[in-house]
């Protein structure tokens, strides 16, 4: 999985109106969560510095430095402006080597369905896949041959298999499908 730098200074103060004064600046108000035993790390970084982290599809393990401390850490939950596009605020949640990390790993479609040479239309229904696993484990997107994936039929969670990773999400939900278009539908009425 990808890494991303990002350096960031702790800070002292709390409330609505110190992370109004340091959104005023430019700064964004984050916090770390889930340390074993240790505290909560409160923080700020610049909004410049983490739009290649935020506005991108990819996943990253966050390598975060606040000059004496360093820590691993994955973006667990963003809040947004209701009307800019502004990020308001960032949680971050630890990563340790032996525990593991529950988080969304993109999926990619890889090849040429059976049911599109035959007319049809292959759409991804889930983007994202929740999965769990050890962060040495996690792959940077998770990769599923619809070769074999013939009209009007799909895929589903429970039919992936990945090794050392265990999804989380329902077992009979629609990962990709092909679907009868117009044009199919007309050239199978022809042909009957």
């Amino acid at each position: 999985m990808k890494t991303f730098e990002l350096k960031g200074e702790i800070r002292d103060d709390f409330g609505k109106k110190a992370a109004r004064a340091y959104r005023g600046e430019g700064l964004i108000p984050c916090v770390v969560y889930g340390g074993h035993g240790e505290e909560n790390v409160n923080f700020v970084v610049k909004q410049s510095e983490v739009r290649k982290l935020i506005y991108t599809p990819e996943v990253f393990l966050v390598n975060l430095d606040f000059g004496k401390k360093k820590l691993q850490a994955i973006v667990k939950e963003m809040q947004f402006h209701p009307v800019k596009d502004a990020i308001l605020h960032i949680d971050f949640l630890y990563v340790f080597e032996n525990a593991p990390v529950v988080i969304e790993i993109p999926v990619r479609l890889e090849g040429l369905a059976e049911g599109v040479r035959a007319g049809g239309k292959l759409s991804l229904d889930i983007r994202k896949l929740k999965v769990k696993a050890l962060p040495a484990k996690l792959p940077e997107e998770l990769v599923v041959n619809v070769e074999k994936l013939e009209l009007g039929k799909s895929i589903q969670v429970g039919q992936l298999n990945f090794e050392d990773i265990e999804i989380l999400n329902a077992k009979n939900a629609v990962v990709c499908r092909v679907q009868l278009t117009r044009a199919a539908r007309g050239a199978a009425a022809k042909a009957d």
